[in-house]
């Protein structure tokens, strides 16, 4: 019986659903889904009917779902800055340090700031220190002097937002301070939840010291990243390096890392147990072998920050241990459903984030093809074929399988959020993974067992010579022509229906599972069909983006906001740099003291004024004004009219000329929402400008 692995898939719709509401819901609305999922969670169980007692549980677990984000919502919500400020003086308490760049992050809880009251005070800020952090140990207290902004909300409509993923963190702020952190004398007291969390806060913090002063750099940086899922201190080159050669996983603590841990200290135990015939003979060694796995596998979970795919890991081996324990089989495909479950319903926010998707698309993917290898060993007749190095081969082969079905299966994914795709993956992993499996991971276990005792310097350089080597093949096989292709970023449509048709083919075994391969088409084509913006404005209403008749974008003048400059020609599939992307006067574009003028796609005369003096010039000649100035006194003759004010109120613009015209705002994405920042007044574009 296969439909109730569609649970937390129909959990994950009323989650979406939440998220995608233009506004907040009162507390009635969960109220109401906790009532109507109780309702028919109850009345499936007692109908005979098999399609009706189906369709009641999964709008049960809909309705689950719904209920779960907004509680989740109220429950972590804190002030979130609603404009920069600063220089200021903020006290906190150190909850979080991290080797980032040139400098060190620090996270900060219990704020306080003189110049803000409580309530509009910050829960938790992330500033980003540039020297004298390195004395900084979680749970002490400390002063800095800092510029505070609103956490960043997406560069475009459709992008990564920030500001969303630092809500759910709580963190109301982030920026960067002025000078060093002083330490001071603690403002309150921690409550035992605070002492728990510190208490692992700082065992993470002196374990990824020790490892950066054993092994310096991007090197070391990848050791944290594999024992305590600390990357601050990797290299953009080489974590680049790995992407492009589909090496990404290896720093993600998942399935991977997990059974190497879990089930590397299971066989280990049940065979150094086995040496001693008057315990092998007498106790459940196999038992007491699963119990010291779990063990482990929870220690590397606590170390490693547990993130989701750690936890959706951990969620597997664990009943895959209980299993052994109580002397039961273990199914993979439900042991995902419940890992799946179990994550959504204490952080349903994470169905928004790459991780959550690329992991279970992956391990999803992976049973469907180890449920359908199974099936066709049990119809297969005829001899294996030769015994010799049948071992060698069947791990190269499961190498060379994973890496082609993971590949295949996060690809959309990877199209989604990072706009890259890697055609070389199935090869990294067949170089990369014997050294990650031999060395790089027993070395690392081996290395946190002896570093209470002082003795983890040796195993530590052996991880670092298998990390190098890892890091070669990183090099090698992303250097290789064609390795990487820059993709247009695709449509949350035709996410959700790669999504749905791969769910289809993966869950169900019967003929009917073919039909996913429609909903995947459309999902194909829905995303080839979805025309890209003709016109982008950053949030500082300066940088300014406009596609020409060859359909490349082209900045008007030299980009002020590099990020989003960055993200925009990412999203746009342009592998150019945001200075050569700048126009000239060959590409329609044509710039004096006063302002620009631009010819998009269509022949759409664009203006870029920057002084109030050219805007009656140039609302009386062009369609469309984009202006560093305000502009809503002295234009009204174009059909569009956005000005500075307007993206001050409403966010990065996008716009696509048409006809008919249509334009979507950061702002207006994202809704009256607890995360997003607060508007008083919303403007919608008009004829009479901004």
């Amino acid at each position: 019986m296969r439909w109730p692995l569609w649970l937390p898939v129909a959990m994950g719709a009323g989650i979406g659903f939440y998220f995608t509401l233009p506004g907040e819901p009162v507390w009635a609305f969960a109220v109401v889904a906790a009532g109507l999922a109780l309702a028919a969670g109850t009345l499936s169980a007692t109908t005979h009917h098999a399609a009706f007692r189906i369709t009641l549980a999964l709008l049960a677990a809909a309705s689950v779902g719904f209920a779960v984000a907004k509680v989740r919502t109220e429950f972590v919500r804190a002030p979130v800055l609603a404009r920069k400020l600063g220089p200021l003086g903020i006290d906190g308490r150190v909850d979080f340090v991290q080797a980032h760049g040139k400098g060190t992050r620090v996270t900060l809880g219990a704020v306080a700031a003189r110049r803000l009251p409580p309530d509009h005070t910050p829960a938790v800020v992330r500033v980003s220190v540039r020297s004298g952090a390195d004395s900084l140990v979680p749970g002490q207290w400390a002063h800095l002097t800092a510029v505070l902004m609103p956490p960043p909300g997406p560069a475009t409509p459709g992008g990564y937002d920030f500001g969303l993923a630092a809500f759910y963190d709580r963190i109301g702020a982030v920026g960067y301070a002025y000078g060093g952190p002083k330490s001071i004398a603690p403002l309150r007291a921690n409550n035992w939840v605070d002492e728990i969390s510190l208490a692992v806060a700082k065992l993470r913090w002196k374990m990824t010291a020790r490892i950066h002063a054993v092994l310096p750099g991007s090197t070391g940086g990848i050791a944290s990243a594999l024992i305590t899922g600390d990357r601050g201190a990797i290299s953009g080159e080489d974590e680049q390096a790995l992407r492009d050669a589909g090496l990404a996983h290896v720093l993600a603590i998942a399935g991977l890392h997990m059974a190497l841990v879990g089930l590397g200290l299971f066989w280990t135990a049940r065979a150094m147990l086995a040496l001693v015939p008057a315990i092998a003979l007498r106790f459940p060694i196999k038992k007491w072998a699963a119990l010291a796995a779990l063990a482990s596998a929870t220690f590397y979970l606590v170390i490693s920050g547990a993130a989701t795919p750690a936890t959706r890991a951990f969620v597997m081996l664990a009943m895959m241990l209980l299993a052994v324990l109580f002397d039961r089989p273990a199914l993979s495909m439900r042991s995902l459903a419940l890992a799946a479950t179990i994550i959504l319903l204490l952080q349903p926010e994470n169905l928004l984030e790459p991780g959550f998707q690329m992991s279970f698309a992956a391990v999803v993917s992976l049973i469907a093809v180890a449920e359908w290898e199974q099936a066709r060993r049990a119809r297969r007749t005829e001899p294996a074929g030769p015994r010799a190095f049948a071992g060698v081969r069947r791990y190269m082969r499961g190498i060379a399988t994973t890496s082609l079905v993971g590949s295949l299966a996060t690809a959309p994914y990877a199209v989604f959020h990072f706009d890259r795709a890697t055609h070389y993956a199935v090869l990294g992993n067949l170089l990369a993974m014997p050294v990650m499996g031999f060395v790089t991971m027993p070395a690392a276990a081996l290395s946190v067992f002896l570093m209470p005792f002082g003795l983890d310097a040796w195993p530590l350089h052996v991880m670092g010579w298998g990390i190098e080597a890892m890091l070669a093949v990183g090099r090698f096989v992303s250097g290789l022509p064609g390795a990487v292709s820059v993709m247009s970023a695709w449509p949350m449509p035709a996410l959700v229906l790669l999504s749905l048709g791969g769910l289809w083919i993966a869950i169900w075994r019967r003929h009917w599972r073919w039909l996913g391969l429609i909903a995947m088409a459309a999902g194909v084509a829905v995303a080839m069909a979805t025309p890209a913006p003709d016109l982008l404005v950053a949030r500082d209403a300066i940088t300014v983006a406009v596609r020409g008749s060859d359909g490349l974008l082209r900045f008007v003048r030299p980009a002020r906001d590099d990020y989003s400059a960055g993200e925009w020609l990412k999203r746009d599939g342009d592998e150019r740099g945001s200075d050569a992307a700048v126009a000239t006067p060959n590409d329609g574009v044509r710039c004096d003291a006063y302002g620009c003028i631009a010819k998009a796609r269509g022949g759409t005369l664009v203006a870029v004024p920057s002084r109030v003096d050219a805007l009656a010039e140039d609302c009386a000649r062009v369609a469309v004004v984009v202006s560093a100035v305000p502009a809503r006194r002295f234009c009204s003759g174009p059909a569009l009219v956005i000005d500075r004010i307007d993206v001050a109120r409403n966010g990065p613009y996008a716009v696509w000329l048409g006809p008919p015209m249509r334009v979507e705002t950061v702002e207006g994405e994202r809704g009256t929402r607890p995360w997003s920042a607060p508007v008083r007044v919303r403007r919608k574009p008009s004829n009479t400008g901004g």
